[in-house]
This record gives C-alpha cells, sequence and structure tokens, in this order.
C-alpha cells in the first residue's frame, strides 16, 4: 500500500512570506479616513507614519511595543517556516529600540490537508526562535484556514526616550541597512526548483537572524531613525521613512548590500510578483538613473521577508552604528546612502 506524501506548504499558498502584503497602493485605499478615534498622549506610535509597531507609555522609564506579523509558507520545511515567521515577527521591536518581552502566537492551518506532525514542527521552529530571543509564547488562537498561516504577537519595552520611529530621520543623516537584499527573489526561485542548497542556506541564514542590534543602535544619540525591510521592498520602506520626516533619501545603488547570487536569478526572470506591485504603487515617486537595469528594480522593490534594519543616523555616527552590526554578527551592514532636504523625488537611486 503506497501512501501520498504531504503537500508542499509553499503550494497550499497563493503567496509567501512578506510577499503577502497588500500591495502598498490597494492598503493605502482601504485605510483612507479611518482611525478618526481619540489618540491618548500615552500612545506615542501609532498609525500616523506606518511604523513597525504601536507604542504605548507606561511611566517615566518603559514604554509598551506592541506588534504582529504572520504569512503564508515562504518555504517548504516546517520548521524553517516557523523559525522565518517568528523571526520576522520579533523584528518589529527591535525596529522601534526595544526589547521583546512576550508572544503570542497566529496559527491557521488548513487541519484535513496538512499531516499534525507538519503543524507541529512549523510551531517549534516559532518556538526555537522565541528561545533565542529569551521571551516566551505566553498563549495565541488557532483556527482552521484554507492556507497554512503562522505568526506572532510581539511585546516589548523600551525607555520613552529612547523610542526610535521611522519619521525622525534628519537632512545630514546617513543611512546604514543591516542585511543584503535578495530574499523575495531566492523564495521565487525556491519555487521553481532553480536555488541549490548552498543559496537555501544563505536565504535561511538571513531571515533567521534576529534584528538584536536594535536596542543598542537606540542608545546611541547620533541614531535618529530605525525601521525594518520588509514586504514593501527596501524602496517601499525607504519611502515611509522620507514621508515621516519630509525628507528625501539618496540610495547609492552600487553600495546596497545583495545576497550571493540573487542578481544573477533576477536577470533570469525570478522575480515575485509583489515587487511588480510594490513598483507601481510608489514608483511615482522614485527617481531612477538613466539605464537602471530590471533587475535592479526588481531588487529595489523587492520583498524581503525578515529583512535588515534601516538605520538613518549622523554622519559621524557611521562608524559606531557599523560597530553595533559588527558586535550581533551582521558582518554585510554597509552605509548606503543619505537623507537629504525635501525634494521633487522622495527617493533617489544614484
Amino acid at each position: 500500500m503506497t501512501t501520498t506524501p504531504p503537500p508542499r506548504l509553499t503550494a497550499l499558498s497563493h503567496g509567501g512570506g512578506c510577499g503577502c502584503k497588500i500591495a502598498p497602493g490597494v492598503l493605502s485605499e482601504i485605510l483612507k479616513g479611518s482611525s478618526g478615534l481619540p489618540i491618548p498622549p500615552e500612545l506615542l506610535v501609532g498609525i500616523e507614519t506606518a511604523d513597525d509597531a504601536a507604542v504605548y507609555k507606561l511611566n517615566d522609564s518603559q514604554a509598551l511595543i506592541a506588534t504582529t506579523d504572520f504569512f503564508m509558507p515562504i518555504v517548504d520545511d516546517p520548521y524553517d517556516f516557523g523559525r522565518i515567521a517568528a523571526t520576522n515577527a520579533i523584528s518589529d521591536v527591535y525596529a522601534m529600540g526595544g526589547t521583546p518581552i512576550m508572544a503570542l502566537a497566529l496559527v491557521g492551518m488548513p487541519i484535513n490537508v496538512l499531516p499534525r506532525d507538519t503543524i507541529r514542527r512549523i510551531l517549534e521552529g516559532g518556538e526555537a526562535v522565541c528561545r533565542a530571543a529569551g521571551i516566551p509564547i505566553a498563549g495565541g488562537h488557532t483556527i482552521d484556514s484554507v492556507e497554512p498561516i503562522y505568526g506572532l504577537v510581539a511585546l516589548g519595552l523600551v525607555h520613552p526616550d529612547k523610542v526610535r520611529r521611522n519619521a525622525d530621520a534628519r537632512p545630514g543623516d546617513r543611512l546604514v541597512l543591516g542585511k543584503p537584499l535578495g530574499v523575495g527573489i531566492l523564495s521565487a526561485a525556491l519555487k521553481k526548483d532553480a536555488v541549490d542548497a548552498a543559496g537555501y542556506a544563505r536565504m535561511i541564514e538571513t531571515t533567521t537572524k534576529l534584528n538584536t542590534p536594535g536596542p543598542d543602535l537606540a542608545d546611541l544619540p547620533g541614531v535618529h531613525a530605525l525601521t525594518d525591510v520588509t514586504g514593501f521592498g527596501l524602496a517601499g520602506h525607504g519611502l515611509e521613512l522620507a514621508r515621516g520626516a519630509d525628507c528625501t533619501l539618496a540610495i547609492d545603488w552600487a553600495r546596497v548590500p545583495l545576497l550571493d547570487g540573487v542578481r544573477g536569478l533576477a536577470e533570469a526572470g525570478y522575480v515575485t510578483g509583489a515587487s511588480g506591485r510594490n513598483f507601481a504603487a510608489y514608483g511615482h515617486d522614485i527617481a531612477l538613473p538613466a539605464g537602471f537595469a530590471a533587475a535592479d528594480q526588481a531588487l529595489l522593490t523587492d520583498p524581503q521577508t525578515s529583512g535588515g534594519l534601516l538605520v538613518s543616523c549622523a554622519a559621524d555616527s557611521v562608524d559606531q552604528v557599523l560597530a553595533v552590526f559588527a558586535k550581533h554578527g551582521f558582518a554585510a551592514a554597509a552605509e548606503i546612502g543619505e537623507v537629504l532636504p525635501a525634494g521633487p523625488a522622495r527617493l533617489h537611486i544614484r
């Protein structure tokens, strides 16, 4: 008697990882005119600038960070899927300059399609990352869903004076990116079996690396703004930073770190549908150099699942920022551009 093997996780989802995000233009239309509720003074960060998490002041020395993130599988290995989803969710706490304290699991699974052991391995992957972050999974919620979904509600603490919003960049600041780009490209190639074992290992290494430099970066007076680069790509999250601070970002494309091999994959056509949707939504705010290649545009807008921190800091703090990244094992962190006074384009690629 033969048994039918369980389906590939990625075959059960219409999109994977942060590429599942609703396109920025569509999201903007949906949210237009929302939130007419009164905002208490204790709410230090809300939805105003599309920041990474909400922050609520508890007292003079503590503020609570609250965020949630969940998505469909980006890989077929259930344990790796759980690890990636949990790392991505916790990242938003680090991106506010905070330290995570607790998580709640969000689980939606096609119970009659996936074996129980597969679902268990997804949860074990998430638990492993939370152990690495030093936090418990203290509860959560489960549903029987058509597509597999996993993620976390992540809570953290930060001193109110050390909250690092995405809207506080200043003209004259320099930009530092903590992780290389290309996760979406790799995920697109992975679905078509075009990624070798070494490429898969690079993808897992970057997507399961916790953005632990966040609190140390927030300790630096010269660090003015923080965000993490996820589903809207470097361009999309850079634009959020620029709009929030009413400035223009200039990115030196040749200095942007890329995962090994992703440029070749992009040139071969392994790109996500999300990268095209991203550019369609915000490309009017980007000034591209003449002859900018289609592959480079795909990388600029490539959705990053569990991507790196983007730092806006004073010019004389760049070495300190890079030293913090190095201390936490982020060898690819690099200075990639600068913040300029607001111009016709919010994002200038040069």
